[in-house]
């Protein structure tokens, strides 16, 4: 699969998320204290990702 979640702690034991597309990370989401927490940014990103607007401030 070229694209995937993964949930990770940083070095402040926080529980964080970043998406990877063919190895390159697209994004990052904030630390979270618990994993379910990160568990639950993942299911909110693909449930209100795909039909999230636009917003170009180019």
């Amino acid at each position: 699969m070229a694209h995937k979640f993964e949930i990770y702690k940083d070095k402040k034991g926080e529980f964080r998320v970043r998406f990877k597309y063919n190895s390159e990370i697209m994004f990052s989401t904030e630390g979270y204290t618990t994993k379910s927490s990160a568990e639950n940014a993942i299911a909110s990103i693909k449930k209100n990702g795909p039909g999230a607007p636009i917003e170009d401030n180019s």
